[in-house]
Protein backbone atom coordinates (compact mmCIF):
# COMPACT_ATOMS: atom_id res chain seq x y z
CA UNK A 1 0.00 0.00 0.00
CA UNK A 2 1.22 3.72 -0.37
CA UNK A 3 1.41 7.17 1.32
CA UNK A 4 1.69 10.08 1.39
CA UNK A 5 3.15 12.20 4.03
CA UNK A 6 2.52 15.91 4.66
CA UNK A 7 4.25 18.42 6.87
CA UNK A 8 6.40 15.64 8.29
CA UNK A 9 8.63 17.61 10.37
CA UNK A 10 10.87 14.79 11.80
CA UNK A 11 9.32 12.04 10.71
CA UNK A 12 7.56 10.52 13.62
CA UNK A 13 4.32 9.99 11.91
CA UNK A 14 5.93 8.76 9.05
CA UNK A 15 7.58 6.80 10.88
CA UNK A 16 4.42 5.02 12.36
CA UNK A 17 3.00 4.50 8.81
CA UNK A 18 6.23 3.10 7.57
CA UNK A 19 6.08 0.31 10.51
CA UNK A 20 1.98 -0.32 9.37
CA UNK A 21 3.71 -1.57 6.03
CA UNK A 22 2.80 1.55 4.07
CA UNK A 23 5.35 2.17 1.22
CA UNK A 24 6.13 6.35 1.35
CA UNK A 25 5.59 7.74 -2.46
CA UNK A 26 6.37 10.99 -1.40
CA UNK A 27 7.33 13.29 1.72
CA UNK A 28 6.99 16.91 1.60
CA UNK A 29 8.29 19.32 4.33
CA UNK A 30 9.95 22.69 3.86
CA UNK A 31 11.77 23.24 6.90
CA UNK A 32 15.61 22.58 6.66
CA UNK A 33 16.66 21.62 9.73
CA UNK A 34 13.98 18.44 9.45
CA UNK A 35 14.64 17.70 6.48
CA UNK A 36 18.43 17.81 7.03
CA UNK A 37 17.52 15.26 9.99
CA UNK A 38 15.62 12.96 7.80
CA UNK A 39 17.80 12.83 4.97
CA UNK A 40 21.23 12.06 7.09
CA UNK A 41 19.31 8.85 8.95
CA UNK A 42 18.50 7.91 4.80
CA UNK A 43 22.38 8.36 4.81
CA UNK A 44 22.75 6.38 7.89
CA UNK A 45 20.88 3.46 5.65
CA UNK A 46 17.80 3.75 8.69
CA UNK A 47 15.75 0.61 8.02
CA UNK A 48 12.62 2.84 8.15
CA UNK A 49 13.23 5.80 6.26
CA UNK A 50 16.18 4.70 3.76
CA UNK A 51 13.73 4.25 0.56
CA UNK A 52 11.68 7.91 1.90
CA UNK A 53 11.44 10.14 -1.08
CA UNK A 54 12.02 12.97 0.29
CA UNK A 55 11.01 16.54 -1.05
CA UNK A 56 11.97 19.53 0.48
CA UNK A 57 9.09 22.53 -0.52
CA UNK A 58 5.85 23.69 0.68
CA UNK A 59 3.03 21.47 0.15
CA UNK A 60 1.09 23.95 -1.99
CA UNK A 61 3.99 23.89 -4.62
CA UNK A 62 4.49 20.16 -5.00
CA UNK A 63 3.13 18.46 -8.10
CA UNK A 64 0.67 15.85 -7.06
CA UNK A 65 0.31 15.02 -10.94
CA UNK A 66 3.78 13.49 -10.98
CA UNK A 67 2.56 10.47 -8.72
CA UNK A 68 1.59 6.99 -10.39
CA UNK A 69 -1.63 5.07 -9.23
CA UNK A 70 -3.86 4.86 -6.90
CA UNK A 71 -2.80 6.47 -3.04
CA UNK A 72 -3.80 4.62 -0.05
CA UNK A 73 -3.44 6.99 2.57
CA UNK A 74 -2.93 10.62 3.01
CA UNK A 75 -1.10 11.46 6.18
CA UNK A 76 0.44 14.60 8.01
CA UNK A 77 0.04 17.05 10.94
CA UNK A 78 -1.07 20.32 9.94
CA UNK A 79 1.05 22.96 11.48
CA UNK A 80 -0.42 23.95 15.11
CA UNK A 81 0.00 27.36 15.90
CA UNK A 82 -2.80 28.42 14.59
CA UNK A 83 -4.55 26.35 17.05
CA UNK A 84 -2.22 25.60 19.93
CA UNK A 85 -1.66 27.20 23.60
CA UNK A 86 1.19 28.81 22.54
CA UNK A 87 -0.01 30.20 19.60
CA UNK A 88 -1.64 33.33 18.01
CA UNK A 89 -4.65 31.58 18.38
CA UNK A 90 -5.23 32.79 14.79
CA UNK A 91 -7.02 29.96 12.97
CA UNK A 92 -8.22 30.46 9.11
CA UNK A 93 -6.84 34.29 9.87
CA UNK A 94 -3.18 32.55 10.29
CA UNK A 95 -1.38 32.09 7.68
CA UNK A 96 -0.08 29.14 8.48
CA UNK A 97 -3.11 27.50 8.90
CA UNK A 98 -2.39 23.88 6.13
CA UNK A 99 -6.25 22.50 6.76
CA UNK A 100 -7.44 24.15 3.55
CA UNK A 101 -4.71 22.76 1.83
CA UNK A 102 -4.66 19.20 3.38
CA UNK A 103 -8.01 19.35 1.72
CA UNK A 104 -7.06 20.34 -1.29
CA UNK A 105 -4.28 17.55 -1.77
CA UNK A 106 -7.34 15.07 -0.38
CA UNK A 107 -8.86 15.91 -3.25
CA UNK A 108 -6.33 15.99 -5.64
CA UNK A 109 -5.16 12.56 -4.91
CA UNK A 110 -8.70 10.93 -3.86
CA UNK A 111 -6.80 8.63 -0.90
CA UNK A 112 -8.55 5.31 -0.17
CA UNK A 113 -8.12 6.43 3.93
CA UNK A 114 -5.98 10.08 5.46
CA UNK A 115 -4.85 10.69 8.91
CA UNK A 116 -4.58 14.04 10.42
CA UNK A 117 -3.57 14.87 13.76
CA UNK A 118 -3.46 18.49 15.26
CA UNK A 119 -3.33 20.02 19.33
CA UNK A 120 -5.49 19.24 21.30
CA UNK A 121 -6.55 23.17 20.98
CA UNK A 122 -8.41 22.77 17.59
CA UNK A 123 -11.23 21.62 19.53
CA UNK A 124 -11.47 24.26 21.96
CA UNK A 125 -14.58 26.90 22.44
CA UNK A 126 -13.20 29.56 20.59
CA UNK A 127 -12.65 27.29 17.75
CA UNK A 128 -15.70 25.27 17.27
CA UNK A 129 -16.91 26.46 14.51
CA UNK A 130 -13.47 26.32 12.91
CA UNK A 131 -13.13 22.94 14.19
CA UNK A 132 -16.67 21.60 12.41
CA UNK A 133 -15.96 23.45 9.26
CA UNK A 134 -12.24 21.27 9.09
CA UNK A 135 -14.49 18.07 9.32
CA UNK A 136 -17.01 19.07 6.58
CA UNK A 137 -14.15 20.14 4.42
CA UNK A 138 -12.42 16.71 4.93
CA UNK A 139 -15.50 14.80 4.34
CA UNK A 140 -16.45 16.65 1.29
CA UNK A 141 -13.50 17.94 -0.24
CA UNK A 142 -14.42 18.45 -3.71
CA UNK A 143 -17.30 21.23 -2.58
CA UNK A 144 -14.35 23.47 -3.05
CA UNK A 145 -14.61 27.55 -1.63
CA UNK A 146 -16.33 29.61 -4.00
CA UNK A 147 -15.46 33.13 -5.55
CA UNK A 148 -16.18 35.47 -2.94
CA UNK A 149 -17.36 33.12 -0.74
CA UNK A 150 -15.61 33.17 3.22
CA UNK A 151 -15.09 30.47 5.40
CA UNK A 152 -18.28 30.83 7.22
CA UNK A 153 -20.50 30.87 4.12
CA UNK A 154 -18.49 27.68 2.90
CA UNK A 155 -19.38 26.30 6.08
CA UNK A 156 -23.28 27.21 5.85
CA UNK A 157 -23.09 24.92 2.18
CA UNK A 158 -21.25 22.16 3.53
CA UNK A 159 -23.50 21.84 6.33
CA UNK A 160 -26.57 21.72 3.89
CA UNK A 161 -24.48 18.87 2.17
CA UNK A 162 -24.38 17.07 4.94
CA UNK A 163 -28.29 17.32 5.52
CA UNK A 164 -28.56 16.24 2.25
CA UNK A 165 -25.65 13.79 1.74
CA UNK A 166 -27.89 11.71 -0.47
CA UNK A 167 -28.19 13.88 -3.09
CA UNK A 168 -24.27 14.48 -3.52
CA UNK A 169 -23.74 10.66 -4.01
CA UNK A 170 -21.70 11.52 -6.69
CA UNK A 171 -19.17 13.77 -5.40
CA UNK A 172 -15.92 12.57 -3.66
CA UNK A 173 -16.52 11.93 0.12
CA UNK A 174 -15.41 10.77 2.92
CA UNK A 175 -16.56 8.81 6.27
CA UNK A 176 -14.66 10.86 8.96
CA UNK A 177 -14.14 10.08 12.96
CA UNK A 178 -12.39 12.66 14.75
CA UNK A 179 -10.74 11.65 18.14
CA UNK A 180 -9.08 13.02 21.10
CA UNK A 181 -6.47 11.15 22.79
CA UNK A 182 -4.02 10.75 25.61
CA UNK A 183 -0.74 9.43 24.00
CA UNK A 184 0.05 7.94 27.58
CA UNK A 185 -2.76 5.92 27.00
CA UNK A 186 -1.10 3.83 24.01
CA UNK A 187 2.04 3.19 25.68
CA UNK A 188 4.10 6.61 25.14
CA UNK A 189 5.71 8.04 27.89
CA UNK A 190 4.02 11.62 27.67
CA UNK A 191 1.02 13.12 28.99
CA UNK A 192 0.29 14.08 25.00
CA UNK A 193 -3.38 14.89 23.86
CA UNK A 194 -4.11 14.96 20.50
CA UNK A 195 -6.68 15.11 17.66
CA UNK A 196 -6.62 12.85 15.20
CA UNK A 197 -9.22 12.64 12.17
CA UNK A 198 -9.26 9.36 10.36
CA UNK A 199 -11.00 9.30 7.30
CA UNK A 200 -11.94 6.48 4.74
CA UNK A 201 -13.34 7.10 1.51
CA UNK A 202 -17.10 6.64 1.49
CA UNK A 203 -17.21 4.49 -1.40
CA UNK A 204 -15.21 1.63 -0.08
CA UNK A 205 -17.91 1.10 2.94
CA UNK A 206 -15.40 0.85 5.83
CA UNK A 207 -16.47 0.96 9.29
CA UNK A 208 -13.67 1.96 12.08
CA UNK A 209 -13.18 3.46 15.45
CA UNK A 210 -9.98 4.70 17.41
CA UNK A 211 -7.96 1.88 18.87
CA UNK A 212 -8.80 1.14 22.32
CA UNK A 213 -6.31 2.38 24.85
CA UNK A 214 -3.95 -0.32 26.22
CA UNK A 215 -2.22 1.34 28.85
CA UNK A 216 -3.83 3.21 31.83
CA UNK A 217 -3.03 5.75 35.37
CA UNK A 218 -4.41 2.79 37.37
CA UNK A 219 -2.37 -0.07 36.04
CA UNK A 220 0.74 2.45 37.18
CA UNK A 221 -0.48 2.89 40.65
CA UNK A 222 -1.45 -0.83 41.20
CA UNK A 223 2.04 -1.63 39.87
CA UNK A 224 3.91 1.11 42.37
CA UNK A 225 1.43 0.49 45.52
CA UNK A 226 -0.27 -2.80 45.32
CA UNK A 227 2.45 -5.20 43.54
CA UNK A 228 5.51 -3.35 43.89
CA UNK A 229 6.68 -4.20 40.20
CA UNK A 230 7.28 -1.37 39.17
CA UNK A 231 10.16 -0.33 42.04
CA UNK A 232 11.41 -3.86 41.80
CA UNK A 233 12.21 -3.29 38.02
CA UNK A 234 14.11 -0.11 38.21
CA UNK A 235 15.87 -1.70 41.52
CA UNK A 236 14.76 0.77 43.97
CA UNK A 237 14.14 -0.26 47.71
CA UNK A 238 11.79 0.22 50.39
CA UNK A 239 13.23 3.09 52.11
CA UNK A 240 14.14 4.97 48.43
CA UNK A 241 9.85 4.14 47.52
CA UNK A 242 7.71 7.46 47.89
CA UNK A 243 4.55 6.87 50.20
CA UNK A 244 1.32 7.59 48.20
CA UNK A 245 -0.40 10.40 47.30
CA UNK A 246 -3.29 9.91 50.35
CA UNK A 247 -6.05 11.15 47.48
CA UNK A 248 -5.06 7.26 46.02
CA UNK A 249 -5.71 5.22 49.47
CA UNK A 250 -8.94 4.27 49.24
CA UNK A 251 -8.06 3.05 45.74
CA UNK A 252 -5.23 1.10 46.52
CA UNK A 253 -7.37 0.04 48.78
CA UNK A 254 -9.70 -1.64 46.26
CA UNK A 255 -6.79 -2.79 43.84
CA UNK A 256 -5.76 -4.94 47.17
CA UNK A 257 -9.07 -6.40 47.91
CA UNK A 258 -9.03 -7.44 44.29
CA UNK A 259 -9.80 -4.88 41.69
CA UNK A 260 -7.80 -5.52 38.53
CA UNK A 261 -6.96 -2.21 37.25
CA UNK A 262 -7.22 -2.36 32.92
CA UNK A 263 -4.42 -2.46 30.26
CA UNK A 264 -0.96 -2.25 31.32
CA UNK A 265 0.81 0.73 33.51
CA UNK A 266 1.21 3.62 31.74
CA UNK A 267 5.12 4.52 30.93
CA UNK A 268 7.05 6.83 33.09
CA UNK A 269 9.87 8.94 32.41
CA UNK A 270 12.36 6.36 34.63
CA UNK A 271 10.76 3.66 32.42
CA UNK A 272 11.65 5.69 28.85
CA UNK A 273 15.53 7.00 30.34
CA UNK A 274 16.29 3.05 31.64
CA UNK A 275 19.80 2.33 30.49
CA UNK A 276 21.07 6.03 29.59
CA UNK A 277 23.84 7.25 31.31
CA UNK A 278 23.63 10.91 32.77
CA UNK A 279 24.64 13.18 30.56
CA UNK A 280 27.19 14.45 32.65
CA UNK A 281 29.40 11.42 32.65
CA UNK A 282 31.72 9.88 30.35
CA UNK A 283 29.91 7.12 28.98
CA UNK A 284 27.26 9.77 27.64
CA UNK A 285 29.31 11.11 24.76
CA UNK A 286 29.43 7.57 22.91
CA UNK A 287 25.34 8.34 22.50
CA UNK A 288 23.88 10.49 19.62
CA UNK A 289 22.34 13.26 21.54
CA UNK A 290 22.92 12.78 24.37
CA UNK A 291 24.39 16.41 25.50
CA UNK A 292 23.82 18.19 29.02
CA UNK A 293 22.36 21.33 28.74
CA UNK A 294 22.87 23.77 31.42
CA UNK A 295 20.74 26.16 32.98
CA UNK A 296 17.55 24.69 34.54
CA UNK A 297 15.19 26.06 36.76
CA UNK A 298 12.24 26.05 38.35
CA UNK A 299 9.98 28.78 38.87
CA UNK A 300 6.08 29.62 38.38
CA UNK A 301 5.06 28.49 35.55
CA UNK A 302 8.38 26.60 34.82
CA UNK A 303 8.08 23.04 36.20
CA UNK A 304 9.23 19.97 35.07
CA UNK A 305 8.51 16.58 34.53
CA UNK A 306 8.46 13.89 37.60
CA UNK A 307 10.64 11.23 36.89
CA UNK A 308 8.03 8.27 37.87
CA UNK A 309 4.80 9.68 35.93
CA UNK A 310 4.61 10.04 32.23
CA UNK A 311 6.72 13.63 30.85
CA UNK A 312 4.38 16.44 30.56
CA UNK A 313 3.98 16.93 26.80
CA UNK A 314 6.73 17.97 25.19
CA UNK A 315 6.92 21.41 23.57
CA UNK A 316 8.57 23.12 20.92
CA UNK A 317 8.17 26.39 22.44
CA UNK A 318 7.28 30.12 22.00
CA UNK A 319 9.80 31.16 19.18
CA UNK A 320 11.75 27.99 19.52
CA UNK A 321 12.38 27.91 22.98
CA UNK A 322 11.64 25.16 24.94
CA UNK A 323 9.43 25.97 27.95
CA UNK A 324 9.44 23.80 31.64
CA UNK A 325 7.66 20.83 29.91
CA UNK A 326 11.34 19.76 28.59
CA UNK A 327 12.53 19.77 32.14
CA UNK A 328 13.00 16.48 35.05
CA UNK A 329 12.61 16.52 38.10
CA UNK A 330 14.58 13.86 40.30
CA UNK A 331 12.88 12.75 43.73
CA UNK A 332 15.46 15.22 45.90
CA UNK A 333 13.15 18.29 43.74
CA UNK A 334 16.42 19.22 41.90
CA UNK A 335 16.00 19.43 38.38
CA UNK A 336 18.15 19.61 34.52
CA UNK A 337 16.88 19.93 31.11
CA UNK A 338 16.03 16.79 29.07
CA UNK A 339 18.91 15.76 26.51
CA UNK A 340 17.63 15.50 22.98
CA UNK A 341 18.13 11.71 22.95
CA UNK A 342 16.10 11.42 26.09
CA UNK A 343 13.45 13.50 24.35
CA UNK A 344 13.76 11.59 21.05
CA UNK A 345 12.57 8.67 23.86
CA UNK A 346 10.03 10.44 25.38
CA UNK A 347 8.49 10.71 21.38
CA UNK A 348 9.45 6.52 21.10
CA UNK A 349 12.18 7.61 18.41
CA UNK A 350 14.30 4.91 17.87
CA UNK A 351 17.43 5.13 19.28
CA UNK A 352 19.41 4.78 15.95
CA UNK A 353 17.71 7.83 14.60
CA UNK A 354 19.76 11.12 15.00
CA UNK A 355 18.35 14.83 14.89
CA UNK A 356 20.16 17.39 13.03
CA UNK A 357 20.44 21.61 14.25
CA UNK A 358 21.20 22.95 17.73
CA UNK A 359 19.83 21.89 21.38
CA UNK A 360 17.17 24.57 20.85
CA UNK A 361 15.85 22.95 17.49
CA UNK A 362 16.47 19.49 17.94
CA UNK A 363 13.64 20.68 20.84
CA UNK A 364 11.60 22.24 18.64
CA UNK A 365 11.81 19.02 16.06
CA UNK A 366 10.90 16.74 19.06
CA UNK A 367 8.05 19.04 20.14
CA UNK A 368 6.40 19.04 16.81
CA UNK A 369 6.61 15.45 15.95
CA UNK A 370 4.11 12.73 16.44
CA UNK A 371 5.11 10.10 19.01
CA UNK A 372 6.01 6.56 16.65
CA UNK A 373 4.40 4.10 18.74
CA UNK A 374 0.79 6.28 18.46
CA UNK A 375 1.48 6.97 15.37
CA UNK A 376 1.92 2.89 14.44
CA UNK A 377 -1.43 1.75 16.46
CA UNK A 378 -3.10 4.01 14.45
CA UNK A 379 -1.56 3.38 11.15
CA UNK A 380 -2.13 -0.41 11.83
CA UNK A 381 -5.57 -0.15 12.53
CA UNK A 382 -6.24 1.58 9.14
CA UNK A 383 -4.19 -0.52 7.41
CA UNK A 384 -6.08 -3.28 8.71
CA UNK A 385 -9.58 -1.85 7.54
CA UNK A 386 -8.43 -1.03 4.03
CA UNK A 387 -6.71 -4.91 3.40
CA UNK A 388 -9.94 -6.37 4.65
CA UNK A 389 -12.10 -3.99 2.06
CA UNK A 390 -9.36 -4.98 -0.36
CA UNK A 391 -10.22 -9.13 0.49
CA UNK A 392 -13.94 -8.03 -0.01
CA UNK A 393 -13.26 -6.50 -3.18
CA UNK A 394 -11.59 -10.07 -4.34
CA UNK A 395 -13.52 -12.37 -3.05
CA UNK A 396 -16.18 -12.51 -5.98
CA UNK A 397 -13.64 -12.73 -8.20
CA UNK A 398 -12.23 -15.71 -6.23
CA UNK A 399 -15.27 -16.90 -5.81
CA UNK A 400 -15.74 -17.21 -9.60
CA UNK A 401 -12.46 -18.65 -10.32
CA UNK A 402 -13.54 -22.38 -9.21
CA UNK A 403 -12.87 -25.40 -11.84
CA UNK A 404 -16.07 -26.88 -12.89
Amino acid sequence: MKAIELFAGAGGLAMGVSMAGFKTAALVEMDAWACETILENKRRCHPLVHGWPVHRKDVRAFNWESLEGEIDLVSGGPPCQPFSLGGKHGAYGDERDMFPVTVDVIRRIKPRAFIVENVKGLTRKRFANYYQYILLSLEFPEARIRGGEDWLGHFRRLQEMKTARGQHCDQLAYNVVPTLVNAADYGVPQKRERVFIVGFRSDLGIEWSFPRPTHSLDALIYSKWVSGDYWRRHRIGRQRRPAPPETLRGKIRRFAEGEIPPGRPWRTVRDALRGLPDPRSKRASRIPNHVFQGGARVYDGHTGSPLDLPAKTLKAGAHGVPGGENMMVYPDGSVRYFTVRESARLQTFPDGYVFHGSWTETMRQLGNAVPVVLARVVAESVAERLIEARMEEAAPAVAGCGVA
